[in-house]
């Protein structure tokens, strides 16, 4: 066991914390450490089984004051807790999801906002971590992994990261990709897969309506196939299943949720909450369509469905 102080390799038990985990006395500098895999939350003093409990209910949907008044747990730990296990968590998904053979990927870009919405932080000339956050997703179609995720502003810089980033995640096999009419795809999917890529956009037409209320969707009056690169399928040209993974972020994550005061108050936050909830995502949730399995499951990533604490300790030791 190696010593944190002095990176001496020689100790010996010392006894357990008041927490019940493994202590050990170090040879060299005589100073008592627990070891990593003992504290998958840094320095943070609560227990595994708590922080599991918590992280269970923020991807169910429930907010920060929410999570506090069940677990009795201060919101500011809580807010801890979600910066912690979202950064061990990202680490994770990149780790974990290297190399996945896919057949059928589909991508696009939920809309949020932090602290206030962009009208509001440019009357108040905020910096650019407050207002409009967009989340650029891919899903593989039939195994509903999440591949990538980059969130960001929609423009060119964001969907380039994003692009990076589900090309180190797919392997080398040949898959098709369908994403919405944003223009930022159109040269830099084919450029980022070349010849491995058949490329679509589907391009949704809407009409104003004078009945339409503030909060109600707009009305689809057409929807245009159009294949961009290669030679796509034209019956699996299609956004659904990422349309889909949209409600469910939003049902799961309540910053996602519209109108409400529950919105991100920080971008580093922002940013944790959903690497939690990508990762309890893929390694954690059941999917009715798999027969109980899990995405990971699906895509050979896991072999069993993980609890919650696995989720933390496993992203911990990352």
């Amino acid at each position: 066991m190696i010593c944190i102080a002095c990176q001496h390799e020689k100790s010996v038990r010392g006894g357990k914390d008041r927490k019940g985990n493994q202590r050990y006395l170090c040879n060299q500098c005589g100073k008592y450490f627990l070891a990593a895999s003992d504290k998958p939350l840094g320095n943070m003093r609560i227990s595994t089984k708590q922080a599991a409990i918590a992280i269970g209910l923020l991807v169910e949907g429930m907010s920060i004051r929410s999570v506090e008044r069940v677990t009795e747990l201060h919101r500011d730990t809580i807010d801890d807790l979600i910066l912690t296990a979202g950064e061990n968590c990202q680490r994770l998904l990149d780790s974990k999801i290297k190399g996945v053979e896919v057949k059928d990927v589909e991508a696009d870009e939920l809309w949020s906002f932090v602290g206030m919405k962009e009208k509001t932080r440019l009357a108040r000339m905020r910096s650019q971590e407050f207002g409009d956050s967009w989340t650029f997703i891919a899903i593989e179609r039939e195994t509903k992994l999440i591949l990538a995720h980059k969130v960001g502003l929609r423009d060119h810089e964001t969907c380039w990261a994003f692009l990076l980033k589900l090309k180190s995640a797919i392997g080398n096999g040949h898959f098709q990709m369908t994403t919405d009419g944003l223009r930022s795809y159109t040269l830099n999917v084919p450029y980022v897969f070349g010849m491995q890529v058949s490329f679509a956009q589907l391009i949704k037409s809407y009409s104003s309506s004078q009945e339409q209320t503030r909060y109600s969707p707009a009305t689809i009056s057409g929807i245009e196939k159009l294949p961009i690169f290669g030679a796509p399928e034209e019956d699996r040209i299609s956004t659904s299943f990422i349309e889909r993974f949209n409600l469910t972020l939003r049902m799961s994550n309540r910053r996602h949720t519209r109108l409400t005061n529950a919105h991100s108050k920080s971008l580093k936050h922002h940013k944790a909450m959903q690497a939690i909830v990508f990762a309890h995502y893929n390694f954690c949730r059941k999917h009715e369509t798999l027969k109980g399995n899990t995405p990971a499951m699906a895509s050979k990533l896991a072999d069993h469905v993980w609890t919650i604490r696995e989720l933390v300790e496993l992203a911990a030791a990352s």
